[in-house]
């Protein structure tokens, strides 16, 4: 039987791993956010669920966050990383919405890297203090 594991994001914007523990982590990242207006804001998270043989592994997105909040023109450059893992997480990037940065309070387009880190956090809450 394979568990769950959920895709957690190693930014090192998340808050205290306390405050982690008690909200869900797609709600602690999107609340590490909260003010900023010089790049994109996450208002809206989705966590992909992937197989447990994908804990401890790192896929690297780029995209495009456009001026509507959309992500788009989402690609890998993590060389050689697992093809059903890089699937999981672009799909569930894909769904992400944000506040688009602003420049002169005008809604512009910018470019994210953005390093995701796969935690089976079902057995081990403590394990989403992440580095």
């Amino acid at each position: 039987m394979n568990t769950k594991s959920k895709l957690v994001l190693s930014l090192g914007l998340l808050v205290a791993p306390l405050a982690l523990l008690a909200k869900s982590p797609e709600s602690a990242y999107v609340e590490g956010y909260r003010g900023r207006t010089d790049v994109p804001v996450p208002v809206s998270v989705i966590m992909p669920e992937v197989e447990s043989r994908f804990a401890g592994r790192q896929v690297t997105l780029e995209f495009v966050v456009d001026p509507t909040g959309k992500p788009v023109q989402i690609a890998p450059v993590t060389p050689g990383a697992d093809a059903e893992l890089v699937t999981a997480v672009t799909a569930a990037i894909a769904q992400w919405r944000f506040s688009p940065a602003l420049v002169d309070g005008r809604p512009v387009a910018r470019r994210v890297a953005l390093p995701v880190v796969i935690v089976d956090y079902l057995d081990h809450p403590a394990r989403l203090a992440l580095k």
